[in-house]
């Protein structure tokens, strides 16, 4: 969340401080990606057009059925000869140009309506996630040289009138690099859609929240991905496109002050949302591994146990010489043996005095000499 107490306001060229404003409140509200996710959807269904197939589809042939007696199903038939049309299967939905199952009307539930204080608590949380810059990289804005977030400029840039300079603007405050994002994003649309009327596909570039348009908003009009709202009439489908939070808005000092008025504070209810107060925090702070880690939390802790394990697995004692030794105890005399005369074979072998044909044998000896009986082995050693 954002801490900062107050947020500095940019002049029409980037560099200058104009004046500073207070960090509203709604800054720091908590960020509920679950709830802005559910009534995005919800929203976004409000938008949709009605559509449905025609009440005559399937419909528009003369059939009968034949009626019992023919050795053929009693769905109805086209009627006539000579085509191959002609006694055809008509009306049913399994049948070639036939109706649908269960037609769609346009009489369905098309809107979705949303709890208010939940889409309130949506566009808090949006707003919040607006003001932490690894949000809004993670979503991908380019801001990496945009001078603060969030970003205020003059209430001057309210009155801008012409495109070039909005662009000029943009280019100043270091957020056209984002534009440029967008631009270079512009992709033919996969599908049918490009044959009705959504034929190009593009990123989203920043928002623009005035305090009053006067002019600002055509302005802007005819830049790629550039967009514009009041903040009288916050949208949750602009502040986070397809229900992800982290949208690069630009505010007007005008915009930013009225914030507090609009969602309050977490000690005083808003002024202009009846009976509204921002929601509270679950955790003051949170730090949670700092606070698992405190001294207070790990003194009243259990110490930590190793768990216990249970071998289920049966080792072949021919393998593992562990396990021979627990069901053999012999066999580590025997063990010890081998080793020993191995070094002494080693010896010899530095020395030069064993042959070839009692090196290959001494190998297959010591190698094999666990998976042999014990007078076999201790005789194999006595023959090497």
């Amino acid at each position: 969340m954002a801490a900062r107490p107050v947020i500095t306001v940019f002049a029409e060229n980037g560099k200058d401080v104009a004046s500073t404003v207070k960090l509203p409140a709604v800054f720091t509200a908590p960020i509920r990606t679950d709830l802005v996710q559910f009534v995005h959807t919800n929203m976004a269904k409000n938008r949709r057009q009605a559509y449905a197939v025609s009440v005559k589809a399937g419909h528009q042939t003369s059939a009968e059925s034949w009626g019992t007696g023919r050795a053929v199903a009693r769905i109805p038939r086209v009627a006539g000869s000579g085509t191959h049309r002609a006694g055809q299967a008509a009306f049913g939905n399994m049948c070639r140009g036939g109706r649908m199952f269960a037609p769609t009307k346009v009489w369905r539930k098309w809107h979705v309506k949303t709890n208010v204080n939940q889409r309130r608590y949506a566009v808090a949380s949006a707003l919040a996630a607006s003001a932490l810059p690894a949000l809004l990289m993670a979503r991908g804005h380019r801001i990496a040289k945009v001078n603060e977030v969030p970003l205020v400029v003059d209430d001057r840039v309210q009155a801008l009138q012409k495109t070039r300079q909005a662009v000029s603007l943009l280019k100043a405050i270091n957020a056209y690099t984002d534009v440029e994002k967008v631009i270079a994003s512009k992709t033919i649309r996969a599908g049918k859609g490009k044959a009705r009327g959504r034929r190009c596909t593009q990123r989203r570039g920043p928002l623009i929240i005035f305090g009053s348009d006067e002019g600002i908003g055509k302005a802007v009009a005819n830049i790629p991905g550039v967009e514009t709202c009041s903040v009288s009439r916050l949208n949750l489908l602009q502040l986070a496109p397809g229900g992800h939070v982290g949208r690069f808005v630009i505010w007007t000092k005008s915009a930013v002050e009225k914030l507090d008025a609009l969602f309050g504070t977490e000690d005083t209810p808003a002024q202009l949302k009846k009976g509204y107060q921002l929601p509270q925090r679950i955790i003051t702070n949170v730090d949670v591994d700092r606070i698992i880690q405190s001294d207070e939390v790990q003194s009243v802790l259990r110490a930590h146990r190793t768990p216990l394990t249970f071998c289920k697995t049966r080792p072949n004692p021919l393998v593992n010489r562990e396990i021979m030794v627990k069901l053999n105890p012999h066999m580590e005399k025997v063990i010890a043996e081998a080793k020993a005369t191995d070094a002494k074979a080693k010896a010899a072998k530095k020395a030069g005095k064993v042959t070839k044909a009692k090196k290959v044998s001494l190998a297959a000896a010591i190698k094999n000499g666990s998976k042999k009986s014990h007078a076999a082995f201790v005789k194999t050693l006595l023959s090497v």
